[in-house]
């Protein structure tokens, strides 16, 4: 009851605020309506007037919300203020191409997470259990999905002549944005999949099944089973991201799925097809949100009420050899950073789009700017914003998913919007700004924290050892605090770190869009954006931000998995001497080892 009351508000409030999107910004439509529809005709006060009037704009943000909403119950989504034409049949058609499109990039990204994943299951099968240092999944994550986007248009349409390079007409023309969207968000799946795996390794059972002679491909499957309650939150807000936030992806290939037309929408504060589309969204996060939890309620069976979920072991040791993934990322990222701030970012001293070379190593923009200068002192505007938004989503989704049900509906309303939608919403009332941009991405980026933080605090609530404290006259706000809470922060904001690179990038959208952050400022994002047209004449103008973006990606998730490099066992012993003393009578095996029957 909780989360149908919680949707109904959140999915309520959102509809609201995009009706009253005129009055808010206090930029009435009149004038864009009268250029799309009218161009003949002159914007004289009286014409405005009167196209005002036809808009229903005259009575009032209330009267237009009510007929909005009285049309929806019946079906009729209203007309187009731009097009003049019925708003339902166009976002459908869009919805059905970016759903489509989902499904081929959640194919992909699946595949990338399990190849993600296989040294972690064999790590955990050789009793040695071990998340890694992450390179490759922080490296693919840290992907612009426009610039692999534009790279792949390139490289395998252009040069090579394999596919098509635009259009949506056939399933040859899904490969390619399906691969640009799949390839990062696989990256972030098998990362979150992958610790979630080394913690199910390190519990008991695991060492149980072992000596008791089940076969590695049982036990692999066991430990996903275990896993997955704690992920498949996040691919539920997977698939809506993909769905409506895929714009980038979606301009590149001139795609005309629903994000496009959304941001078109709310470009040209053509309302009626923004809310539409917007609903739509929400009904299928709200769709994928129940769906998700029912399937972990699945995965994780009686156990869960009845308090025998198992208890992770400690943390998973590191060799010493582990450091050499996050000394080699930081010294590259820490010199370039140096060596570019010695630099001069704005005087354009050289040649256009120049190759690099000694005096140049990172060659120059089309302005003949020096790009390692600019992505030097652009480090402090890219990574320090997307550090301050990212604290923020932390928190905010600490909070929010520490509530429980009631922060289902913010959680898959929040994640419908593509920041660039919210960025424009944003704008619309405040003006562009920096603060702005970060505002924008904050206020859509902390839903996957949030669920995350909801999905573990549940699972923790259900161990013996936790379920037996309220028994012992221990409050709920202590057990939340004092137990769930410590739990679960380690895995939360390494998750949070994980999508450092994500926010960063996101911010920078904004600002090319001329939302946030405005040229000629030496922002990485606006750089891989002004780069992106000469990638196939000067590939030397958008890896060096790119470059900048892997580096610092991997080198914020190989630090966030610090707090296991100190050993916890000999190098080489088994699985017995890095799990847990179990509680007698606790069940231990649970929901995470089906089919067994003891704990001991």
């Amino acid at each position: 009851m909780a989360a149908l009351i919680s949707r109904a508000l959140a999915f309520t409030t959102v509809v609201v605020l995009i009706g009253a999107l005129p009055w808010l910004s206090g930029n009435s439509p009149e004038y864009t309506v009268l250029r799309a529809r009218y161009a003949d005709r002159p914007a004289t006060p009286e014409v405005l007037a009167q196209v005002r009037a036809e808009l229903g704009l005259d009575r009032g943000p209330v009267a237009v919300l009510a007929d909005w909403a009285s049309g929806v119950l019946a079906g009729d989504f209203g007309t187009s203020w731009i097009s003049g034409r019925p708003v339902l049949p166009g976002v459908l058609d869009a919805l059905g191409v970016s759903l489509t499109l989902m499904g081929a990039a959640l194919a992909v990204a699946l595949v990338v997470a399990a190849l993600v994943c296989v040294p972690t299951v064999l790590n955990g099968l050789a009793g040695r259990p071990s998340r890694g240092a992450g390179a490759a999944a922080a490296a693919l994550t840290a992907l612009p999905e426009f610039l692999l986007a534009a790279v792949l248009l390139i490289v395998v349409a252009v040069w090579w002549g394999w596919l098509p390079p635009y259009g949506w007409r056939g399933p040859e023309h899904v490969v390619l944005p399906a691969l640009a969207l799949g390839l990062p968000a696989g990256g972030l799946i098998g990362r979150l999949l992958t610790t979630a795996l080394a913690g199910a390794f390190t519990e008991r059972w695991v060492h149980t099944w072992a000596v008791a002679g089940h076969p590695h491909a049982r036990i692999a499957a066991a430990a996903l089973h275990r896993a997955l309650p704690g992920v498949v939150g996040q691919l539920a807000l997977v698939v809506v991201g993909l769905t409506g936030g895929a714009v980038p992806v979606e301009e590149v290939f001139a795609i005309p799925g629903l994000g496009r037309t959304l941001l078109g929408a709310a470009s040209s504060q053509d309302i009626p097809v923004l809310q539409a589309g917007v609903l739509l969204l929400l009904v299928l996060a709200a769709l994928c949100g129940a769906l998700a939890a029912l399937v972990r309620r699945t995965l994780l069976g009686p156990a869960a009420r009845s308090g025998d979920l198992p208890v992770p072991g400690p943390a998973p040791g590191r060799r010493r050899a582990w450091w050499t993934v996050p000394a080699v990322s930081g010294a590259l990222l820490l010199g370039s950073i140096v060596a570019g701030l010695l630099r001069d970012p704005y005087t354009s001293a050289h040649a256009r789009l120049e190759a690099p070379s000694w005096a140049l190593p990172l060659g120059a923009d089309a302005s003949g700017r020096d790009v390692l200068a600019r992505v030097g002192h652009g480090a402090l505007d890219t990574l320090g914003l997307a550090l301050v938004v990212v604290a923020a989503c932390l928190v905010i989704g600490l909070v929010a998913g520490m509530t429980g049900a009631w922060s289902t509906g913010p959680v898959e309303v929040t994640n419908a919007a593509p920041p660039i939608i919210a960025g424009i919403l944003v704008v619309a009332v405040a003006g562009p700004s920096a603060a702005g941009a970060a505002l924008a991405v904050t206020l859509v980026s902390w839903a996957p924290l949030a669920a995350h933080t909801a999905a573990l605090a549940a699972e923790i609530s259900a161990r013996p050892y936790v379920r037996v404290l309220p028994l012992l006259g221990v409050g709920r706000g202590r057990v939340l605090a004092g137990t769930v809470l410590p739990a679960l922060l380690p895995e939360v904001a390494r998750h949070a770190i994980l999508r450092l690179p994500g926010t960063a990038l996101a911010i920078a959208a904004l600002g090319f869009l001329g939302l946030g952050q405005q040229p000629p400022a030496p922002e990485w994002g606006l750089l891989l954006a002004e780069g992106i047209g000469y990638v196939e004449r000067a590939p030397w103008t958008v890896l060096g931000p790119a470059g900048a973006l892997v580096l610092a990606s991997v080198l914020a998730v190989s630090l966030s998995s610090a707090d296991g490099a100190r050993r916890t066992s000999r190098p080489g012993a088994g699985p017995a001497a890095t799990v847990p003393v179990p509680i007698p009578g606790s069940g231990l095996v649970g929901a995470a080892a089906p089919g067994a029957t003891t704990s001991n």
